[in-house]
């Protein structure tokens, strides 16, 4: 296990001189104020900074939440750690407001395949994804998603040249609201759903588009990389 990282001298963690009840409520408020000021998801290490060694962070967190209830923000799970994000019901308002969120991070329906395809058999290579999908996964598909931060480079393949497979990142994890990978949709469920076939998949059967729908999720590809 690792050592615990030394805060500050001059910041009490312990708060040994207060009532409990009151140590506790100084405890929440310094939790909530770091996962508030960080723009990413704030570890659990980076938390045990601020707040004494008899204090559970997990607890903490269940009573910030249960305060939260009815605001239209919640504390949430992702990436291996705690983020404040809007509630998902306050979305129409938002976007009545002030619009779509311009961040550039939308995909393609081929990218979107693609995505998902690395995130359920990495770290997997592009001559494996191109066998998936029937025809060559481009270089510039492949540098999108990393633009994205959502894929990055795994180990070397075994295969004759050693190239680099690919892996999914925690900006994939925090994007798409996942604690970890194994919070990925069952794929027995996405199978009964219909929306993927695993043995399709391994068969090298992963959905082969026609000429002219490929064609035309290129261009909604170009159009995307135009906007952003």
């Amino acid at each position: 296990m690792g050592r615990r990282a030394r805060p500050k001298e001059d910041l009490d963690i312990e708060l040994a001189e207060l009532p409990p009840e009151l140590r506790w409520r100084e405890w929440m408020g310094r939790v909530e104020a770091v996962i508030f000021a960080s723009p990413e998801p704030v570890t659990r290490e980076v938390l045990a900074r601020v707040v004494g060694r008899d204090c559970k962070i997990d607890l903490i967190i269940d009573d910030i939440r249960d305060e939260l209830r009815g605001r239209p923000y919640e504390l949430v799970s992702v990436a291996g750690g705690w983020q404040h994000r809007t509630r998902k019901n306050f979305a129409e308002t938002i976007r009545a407001a002030i619009g779509a969120p311009g961040d550039g991070k939308a995909l393609s329906q081929t990218e979107a395949l693609i995505l998902a395809c690395i995130a359920y058999y990495q770290p997997i290579n592009r001559s494996e994804l191109s066998s998936f999908f029937g025809k060559e996964v481009s270089r510039d598909t492949i540098a999108r998603l990393r633009g994205l931060e959502f894929i990055a480079a795994g180990p070397r393949s075994p295969q004759p040249g050693a190239p680099y497979t690919y892996v999914t990142t925690k900006a994939f994890l925090s994007h798409f609201g996942l604690q970890t990978l194994r919070d990925l949709p069952d794929m027995d469920m996405l199978e009964e759903a219909g929306l993927l076939s695993k043995d399709k998949m391994l068969a090298g059967e992963f959905p082969v588009l026609a000429s002219d729908e490929a064609d035309q999720l290129e261009a909604d590809r170009d159009e995307d990389d135009d906007v952003t």
